[in-house]
């Protein structure tokens, strides 16, 4: 056998001592875990629970294998939200080489959760608009980076809460193709099959009554297709200018295109008898500027919108101390003061049992934002401190139970998949 793994080294270590020469249903080992409400999969998928590390083993034929390593390993690379490649183990001894004689091995995405728990446990998302805007951005990233999915679904699909927001993440590239660039045609037909598996995924949840009665499958799977054409025409639009509007009207495009979280490769303008067309080269913006601000600060690790809010809670709270203090407060002084009195505190406080439902980062922002609520309600400042507390009570309970079960299991039930579709700031006036 052989397993083929992306540096570091350490993940070889455990998982080298699997059963790699049985087939991967037929596993036996303490290490295997269930993963609750997984989507259906063409092939046999398993969980291995590792030194503290959540594995996704797939068994699939060499070539198929090899073909998706590689592609998540450069979807990594141009920094599109999906899961990560870790290895792929091929020339399995004593295995009878058949159709799947491979197992392609990806880290599983903690924190994540499935479009049927987001229906399931919406908290206070309308879940079809945060599914979509989700899925939609996914594939817009994707075809800005010149790949076809070609099978753009909720199943294949895995979301994160991300600052009261959902961020999509792709499991499984099986089918994508890889191009310099995509025809209007390879996008299109791209589209055309994600509405329609969309469509039946809401079918199926609809006759499981998991569907909220005035949600119309087929509505929904079209509003995907109109959003997405939306955001690509926002994106990538042509338009004329005047030349003395031109400078503003050029900074004011590439901001949108940064608050929508991309940025533009090119900038070109073409002189017509209008005036000066601008065209726009789209790309997919670097991610992790406020990410990285906020743990070169504080060594916390936080996507750009969590790490936006935080950013923005900790600037309120230098304000304070230079208020209270009536000098200026260095940055340094204030991250340290920020982050032992109020972070801290806040993820002090999640009870044991509660820790694995949400990253401390979500947790922390959805504070910050039921602290907002509160303050609504009662018409002052509650302080962070009490919202923490009705945060702890009422709100984190309701966020999804995590995937996985941790317990071992038996031999793999195959099953068809066209069967299975039927501290606050403690002083007073802060």
């Amino acid at each position: 056998m052989r397993f083929v793994f992306t540096p570091p080294a350490d993940h070889a270590a455990g998982l080298l001592t699997l059963p790699w020469s049985e087939p991967l249903a037929d596993w036996r080992d303490e290490r295997l875990v269930e993963i609750r409400q997984r989507g259906i999969s063409r092939h046999v998928v398993r969980f291995v629970y590792d030194d503290g590390t959540l594995y996704a083993l797939k068994e699939l034929s060499e070539r198929l294998a090899r073909r998706e390593y590689r592609l998540l390993r450069a979807l990594a690379e141009l920094g599109i939200p999906a899961v990560e490649a870790v290895g792929v183990a091929v020339d399995r001894d004593g295995l009878e080489h058949g159709d799947e004689d491979a197992i392609l091995v990806t880290k599983f995405l903690s924190y994540a959760t499935t479009y049927r728990a987001v229906f399931s446990n919406p908290r206070g998302l309308q879940p079809t608009d945060g599914l979509l805007d989700a899925l939609v951005e996914l594939l817009v990233r994707l075809h800005l980076s010149g790949f076809f999915w070609g099978d753009c679904s909720l199943s294949n699909t895995l979301f994160r809460h991300d600052a009261g927001t959902l961020e999509a993440y792709l499991v499984d590239a099986e089918t994508s193709e890889q191009h310099p660039e995509l025809t209007d045609g390879q996008r299109e037909w791209d589209v055309e099959l994600a509405v329609e598996r969309v469509y039946g995924e809401l079918l199926d949840l609809q006759a499981g009554q998991l569907l909220p009665e005035d949600v119309e499958p087929l509505e929904i799977a079209e509003e995907l297709q109109r959003r997405y054409e939306s955001l690509w025409a926002e994106l990538t639009r042509e338009e004329i200018l005047r030349p003395d509007e031109q400078r503003y009207k050029i900074a004011e495009r590439l901001a949108r295109l940064n608050e929508l979280g991309f940025d533009a490769d090119e900038v070109e303008l073409v002189s017509t008898g209008e005036g000066n067309k601008l065209r726009l080269k789209t790309r997919v913006a670097e991610t992790g500027h406020d990410s990285r601000r906020l743990f070169l600060r504080t060594g916390i690790d936080a996507s750009e919108r969590q790490a936006r809010r935080l950013l923005n809670d900790m600037a309120a709270f230098r304000a304070w101390l230079e208020q209270k203090r009536g000098r200026p407060v260095s940055e340094v002084v204030a991250a340290n003061r920020w982050l032992e009195e109020v972070y801290d505190p806040v993820i002090a406080a999640i009870p044991e049992d509660l820790r694995d439902r949400l990253l401390p980062a979500e947790v922390f922002s959805e504070v910050l934002e039921h602290r907002w609520y509160m303050s609504e309600a009662a018409g002052r400042d509650v302080g962070t401190t009490a919202a923490t507390r009705d945060y702890i009570k009422h709100v984190l309970p309701t966020a999804p139970d995590p995937l996985t079960t941790g317990e071992a299991t038996g031999p793999l039930e195959i099953i068809d998949p066209l069967e299975a579709a039927g501290k606050a700031y403690q002083d007073p006036d802060r």
